[in-house]
């Protein structure tokens, strides 16, 4: 999956919202500080970790390509 960045960057948690991977921006941040989301193969905690483009995130069988 690609996702376009329309600023500099996004917010961790809510990449995964806007993306309808969760149900909440709540639901994200417990399974970002759960240790279930990968940045560039690895686990990323921070929940507004600032994703940019070229930074590829997996999350359960999902990989976003983030350009």
């Amino acid at each position: 999956m690609k996702f376009e960045l329309k600023d500099e960057y996004i917010e961790l948690f809510k990449l995964l919202k806007v993306l309808d991977l969760v149900d909440s921006g709540a639901h994200a941040k417990m399974l970002i500080a759960d240790g279930y989301v990968k940045r560039n193969g690895e686990v990323e905690l921070r929940k507004r970790a600032k994703i940019v483009s070229g930074d590829i995130i997996e999350i359960a069988e999902v990989v976003i390509e983030v350009i």
